[in-house]
């Protein structure tokens, strides 16, 4: 069902770009990017947040860490991360394949500015070993994101 949404957004939003599917797992950075033969930071993470009452998709480099200052500031509470059944409930992907496209829910999109680092980043695509390319600023743009700086 996931990867299926995530494909179904592409073909109303974007036809031009296809989803990768590979025989391995990429669900965490380093896996990812050996899989897609980039370096770490260029995979682009989505972090899932409580927020108040509501849920939030941060979408940063790979290798960035969430700096508690910034989000505190950004967002004006701690920063607290949905656990793996909230997670899939509200975004219909697993922990691993979690992205901003074809989303179970509406939920705010932010993108740290931290992924202006590349021009091209490698999200995933709704499944532990999917994936797609996009242009950084597509990427924002096709999510209605807004740019946030919440990375250390």
């Amino acid at each position: 069902m996931s990867l299926e949404s995530v494909k179904a957004f592409f073909a109303k939003n974007a036809p031009d770009l296809k989803v990768i599917e590979l025989e391995t797992s990429t669900a965490t950075v380093p896996l990812a990017a050996e899989a897609h033969g980039v370096e770490p930071g260029q995979i682009a993470k989505t972090l899932s947040f409580k927020v108040k009452d509501d849920a939030v998709l941060i979408v940063t480099r790979g290798d960035a860490r969430i700096d508690n200052r910034k989000f505190k500031d950004q967002f004006a509470t701690k920063p607290r991360m949905l656990d793996a059944g909230s997670v899939i409930e509200l975004t219909g992907h697993p922990v691993g394949g979690v992205c901003p496209f074809g989303l179970a829910s509406d939920m705010a999109i932010y993108c740290d500015i931290s992924l202006k680092a590349y021009e091209e980043v490698v999200p995933a695509a709704g499944s532990i070993n999917s994936a797609v390319r996009v242009n950084t600023e597509r990427l924002a743009a096709l999510t209605n994101a807004q740019w946030i700086d919440v990375c250390q």
